[in-house]
């Protein structure tokens, strides 16, 4: 919260005497008296304490809901102007780096570089699911959702349903929710999430007798714009074909 070592313990004893002199702050909370008048009137200063005048000065503390509640604000706001920034500078150099691809192990990390891509989307989203992760749909719609907000055109093909683990996952009628183009077509056991084709992710898993198994999921998350674009050309080729609900085997 931004509190010196000092005007910590002398906040914390004032929140045991609700008022207090300076003295008896002083030798309750350890910060020598020849510090403890310019420590409080920091954090009066800083608005976590009053100054009630008299003689001798006496100083009380401010309910603790309004300090911790103007601190919770005022770090929410520091962290999303941080964050904008750094995600500036992040977005401006993608086109000056070398392309990369990279290799993702494991669900959580897979399923928190999708959210991050679809996140960073300012135009168009093209996704094709064949299955989903437990819980994966629910992360995923609240995403779009805001996605969608912002105006960028998504399209979803995507399977009916899916068995990961042994459970079966409903896809399609959770993702048909959303107010954007959804197909659905029982398509491979494969995942793709394309943005503003710049970059993309592609998502493989193993599975035995029909069930997924997620543990062996791996993402395969590409930057080669080239390469990108011609996906999304080839997404956008498929979606304008008839697609059957049923691969015809």
């Amino acid at each position: 919260m931004g509190l010196t070592d000092y005007e910590s313990k002398a906040y914390l004893s004032l929140a045991s005497f609700i008022s207090a002199t300076a003295l008896e702050v002083s030798e309750t909370s350890g910060v020598p008296l020849s510090k403890v008048y310019e420590v409080l009137r920091s954090l009066a200063k800083k608005g976590f304490i009053e100054i009630q005048r008299g003689k001798p000065l006496k100083y009380a503390i401010v309910p603790p809901q309004d300090v911790f509640g103007k601190s919770r604000a005022r770090i929410k706001e520091e962290l999303e102007e941080a964050e904008s920034e750094i995600k500036t500078i992040y977005d401006n150099q993608i086109p000056k780096s070398p392309p990369h691809i990279w290799l993702i192990y494991g669900t959580d990390k897979i399923i928190t570089k999708e959210l991050e891509i679809i996140g960073c989307a300012k135009d168009t989203l093209h996704i094709a699911t064949g299955f989903m992760f437990h819980d994966e749909v629910e992360n995923l719609t609240e995403h779009l959702s805001k996605a969608l907000k912002k105006g960028v055109q998504t399209r979803i093909i995507t399977a009916p349903c899916c068995i990961t683990d042994g459970e079966e996952v409903e896809i399609s009628e959770n993702l048909k929710k959303l107010d954007c183009e959804v197909k659905t077509f029982q398509i491979p056991f494969i995942k793709v999430i394309i943005r503003d084709k710049k970059e993309m992710m592609l998502i493989f898993c193993r599975f035995k007798d029909g069930i997924l198994i997620s543990q062996t999921a791996i993402g395969v998350w590409n930057q080669y714009t080239e390469f990108v674009e011609n996906i999304a050309d080839l997404y956008n080729l498929v979606w304008t074909m008839n697609l059957p609900t049923k691969l015809q085997l």
